[in-house]
């Protein structure tokens, strides 16, 4: 199970920290990603990274200003987002799948979207 948390309204130029926390499995071996879903837009990935942390991967829109990491140790993913811009806007949503390949096409497990609205 994932449980995503953190979003919010937040100004231009702000930021925010969304949390991914895992439960229920193990999730070693698997990437975690965050995705986005803006109205009218398909999902896109966001970031992930590799529950070891070291593998690591931003869309080029968000690259400079999130920052994904993982604490192995309580299980929860963060993603960092600074500089929030309007256009960052959209339900964020955590994932668990076995493979980075085609921006985590394959993906075994869904957490509930958190909504993050940037206003300007």
């Amino acid at each position: 199970q994932l449980q995503a948390s953190g979003g919010g309204l937040v100004q231009a130029g702000g930021s925010l920290r969304l949390s991914c926390a895992a439960s229920g499995r193990t999730f070693r071996g698997y990437f975690m990603g965050w995705f986005r879903q803006a109205p009218g837009k398909e999902r896109e990935l966001v970031a992930a990274i590799s529950w070891s942390g070291g593998v690591i991967y931003y869309a080029g829109s968000v690259k400079g200003r999130f920052t994904i990491s993982i604490d192995n140790a309580k299980n929860t993913v963060y993603l960092q987002m600074n500089s929030l811009k309007p256009e960052d806007t959209a339900v964020y949503y955590c994932a668990a799948g076995p493979r980075l390949a085609d921006k985590m096409r394959d993906i075994d497990y869904w957490g509930q979207g958190t909504l993050v609205t940037v206003s300007s």
